[in-house]
């Protein structure tokens, strides 16, 4: 799950990671009166999406005046952002943060996030902030593994600040950002927690600049407060109802609907339908425990993508019989209708009887003996 820079803000507030001061707005007015309120004579105003890049798509505007501020909300407010990170069809935006300007010296990079080789979460800093982290060459970050039990220590935060070539009080205050946002990371239980640009003013103070946390689905159920921070606008509308019949499904840009069950089967179906030259639609995983209820659903969300010109369901029976499957996907077909070719493969318990139940259906199924003939067989009726 994502959440806004002025959400994640909140939560650096709540650890004691400095923040400028900045007020959320969705209006014009409310925009105007912000200005007002943080009495500055230069403020940012800050488009607010789920997206990086919004620095150089235009989303952040430096303002010198009350009129420039007004200009600003009323030019950034209802329109459409479109960054590396949105895709072409970009995303609208509807709120703001209207902060205060400040004296900046040097701006670093500084995040959190699960590294698969380590195991566990690691700490990347750069001396080189507001830029792509790709783009910095690895000679030049600091990295530091922080233990999900201790968290992480006196001797890394302090590496890290001097790493970063920071002296001094401004050392210090570094290090007790880094030491908070790894606290933050851990008992949130986030999946990135990244501030880009952490700044170092010219009186030497330390703050976080901008804000970006996702937080591990997986770990929701322990954070009912997180959950008041969602914004289901911003996400894609057939993700947000997928969630709602715990399906796992990721939008694609290709033409062949998939519906698997175990996201490894997922994937693999996804490549050996690229393998004979397709393209898969979306990743959908039903779950191991997949019922006709998750099945019609997931039927239903496949169907409504109108790039959708094939479905590949492959659906290997092992906790699900493979008869209960075909149940639940004749009966989709009856409730939802079918517009496109539909091609099943099945295997594993009472498969034998599953297939029978589709051969004997008036529905027409192409039915397919093993992945490879079920993605050459979808590839084909795409066409």
């Amino acid at each position: 799950m994502n959440i806004h820079e002025f959400q994640a803000k909140g939560l650096f507030r709540e650890y004691g990671i400095p923040v400028p001061r900045g007020i959320p707005c969705h209006s014009v007015d409310e925009a105007d009166r912000a200005y007002k309120e943080l009495g500055g004579a230069i403020a940012v105003v800050k488009a607010q999406i789920h997206a990086g890049g919004r620095g150089k798509a235009g989303g952040v505007q430096l303002a010198r005046s009350r009129d420039d501020v007004v200009n600003h909300a009323k030019a950034l407010l209802g329109s459409t952002l479109v960054t590396h990170q949105t895709g072409p069809e970009g995303k609208a935006v509807s709120k703001l943060l209207v902060e205060e300007g400040l004296d900046i010296a040097h701006e670093y990079y500084v995040a959190i996030a699960v590294d698969r080789s380590v195991g566990g979460p690691v700490l990347i800093a750069s001396a080189e902030g507001g830029v792509e982290i790709e783009s910095v060459p690895k000679d030049q970050l600091v990295r530091a593994p922080i233990d999900v039990s201790e968290g992480m220590f006196d001797f890394q935060s302090r590496a890290i600040a001097y790493g970063l070539g920071l002296e001094g009080d401004s050392a210090k205050e570094c290090a007790k950002v880094v030491k908070k946002l790894a606290r933050l990371f851990i008992e949130k239980d986030c999946s990135l927690a990244e501030i880009n640009p952490l700044v170092r003013l010219k009186d030497g103070r330390i703050l976080a600049l901008d804000a970006k946390i996702n937080f591990d689905d997986n770990a929701l159920y322990r954070h009912p407060e997180l959950r008041e921070l969602r914004d289901i606008s911003e996400e894609d509308p057939a993700e947000a109802r997928a969630a709602q019949f715990d399906l796992s499904y990721v939008n694609l840009d290709g033409n062949i609907g998939c519906m698997v069950n175990g996201a490894g089967l997922a994937m693999g179906t996804m490549d050996t339908i690229k393998l004979h030259g397709g393209f898969p639609a979306n990743f959908l995983d039903v779950g191991g425990g997949v019922s006709a209820e998750r099945v019609t659903e997931a039927f239903k969300i496949i169907t409504e993508d109108p790039r959708c010109k094939a479905i590949l369901i492959n659906i290997f029976g092992g906790i699900v019989k493979c008869d209960l499957i075909a149940e639940g996907v004749l009966e989709a077909v009856k409730m939802v209708g079918l517009k496109v070719p539909l091609v099943v493969r099945l295997e594993g318990t009472n498969v034998e009887r599953g297939r029978k139940l589709l051969a004997e259906s008036d529905i027409k199924v192409i039915t397919a003996t093993d992945m490879t003939d079920a993605a050459k067989k979808a590839v084909e009726a795409a066409r």
